[in-house]
């Protein structure tokens, strides 16, 4: 099997075909390149590729990230987003990296990046698969509480909608919300906003 197709089987099976893997399978980065100019791949952002007629979900940006930042886990507006807890689109990918670690750098998809560290950056991470990628995405109730805790980042409107928005679709459990509070180490800053909401 040549080289350009097997990389069309890797692009075709993973969805999103980093080059990293592409080198690790034994594929030149100049079969890529190739392929690019005769239109039978697409370079999506800096070493990832995709079939032109690949269909990409409107959470394409966080795969896209997951691909480069597979540490990361996405949290905050975004995750809010991908869990449908807000009204929100936000514009960049929130993301947060374990303090002290490598920041990362992308051209596209812009990044708001928070570093968090202990509980609060290990607990509730789910993992989703988009476009056949694994993504970390923090829990509806981490992702919350999450909220006030950087609510004057995102801002308390965004929190308190973010926590009504949990109430009503019953995203998870009051209990849950109150733990993933603890790992946040906002239990005492969110407890009066929830005795309001519920």
């Amino acid at each position: 099997m040549s080289q350009e197709l097997y990389a069309k089987r890797l692009a075709q099976s993973a969805q999103l075909l980093r080059a990293s893997v592409a080198r690790e399978q034994g594929i030149d980065g100049t079969v890529l390149s190739r392929l690019v100019e005769k239109g039978e791949l697409v370079r999506i952002s800096r070493g990832l590729y995709a079939l032109p007629d690949a269909e990409l979900s409107e959470h394409h940006s966080l795969a896209e990230v997951a691909c480069r930042v597979p540490a990361g886990v996405v949290c905050l507006l975004s995750a809010l987003r991908f869990h449908g807890l807000t009204t929100q689109a936000p514009h960049e990918v929130w993301l947060a990296i374990a303090s002290r670690s490598h920041r990362p750098r992308l051209s596209h998809p812009p990044l708001r990046i928070v570093e968090m560290s202990g509980d609060a950056f290990a607990y509730g991470v789910e993992r989703h698969t988009i476009e056949r990628t694994c993504v970390n995405v923090t829990s509806p109730a981490k992702t919350v509480s999450d909220c006030f805790r950087f609510r004057s980042t995102v801002g308390l409107d965004v929190a308190l909608e973010a926590l009504r928005a949990y109430v009503r679709e019953r995203a998870g459990t009051i209990d849950a919300l109150y733990e993933a509070a603890r790992a946040s180490r906002v239990r005492t800053v969110i407890r009066p906003y929830i005795e309001a909401t519920v």
